[in-house]
């Protein structure tokens, strides 16, 4: 056990692992902390193939593209200014990161290409064709 003793104070070192990662010898354990024995962990069983999904927190929407879209479409719209910051309750435009979040979008629309059912290609240029036109629009505004 180290000790360093200073005018007002003593320093225990109370870790019960030794700086190699053992367990401390009971010489070296400080009386008032004891090791905690460690079971063995039970052998794990391989996830069933299909468990049931567990059912969305309160609050939040179910995660999939179409919601996903739709949060990437509100944080452009944040960023336009839609929306007031949470804590400061002022709204405040932020082009760039409007643009940023429009071609992350963009990105996703074309990295999906040929896998989307109609409903999520059909949301997904809606949304691109409204962000982009309003970027124009807010962009020549500035």
């Amino acid at each position: 056990m180290e000790e360093k003793k200073d005018k007002a104070f003593v320093i225990r070192d109370k870790r019960i692992f030794a700086e190699t990662g053992d367990v401390r010898r009971d010489e070296e354990t400080p009386p008032d902390i004891k090791p905690v024995e460690t079971q063995a962990e039970p052998e794990r069983q391989a996830p069933k193939a299909e468990a049931p999904e567990a059912p969305p927190e309160e609050g939040f929407p179910e995660v999939n593209f179409v919601n996903f879209i739709l949060s990437m479409s509100t944080t452009a719209m944040y960023h336009f200014g839609d929306f007031p910051d949470p804590v400061s309750q002022k709204a405040q435009k932020n082009l760039a990161a409007a643009k940023q979040t429009i071609d992350i979008l963009g990105m996703l629309r074309s990295k999906t290409e040929g896998n989307l059912d109609d409903n999520e290609k059909s949301l997904m240029d809606g949304v691109l064709f409204e962000l982009r036109m309003r970027y124009v629009k807010e962009k020549d505004l500035s």
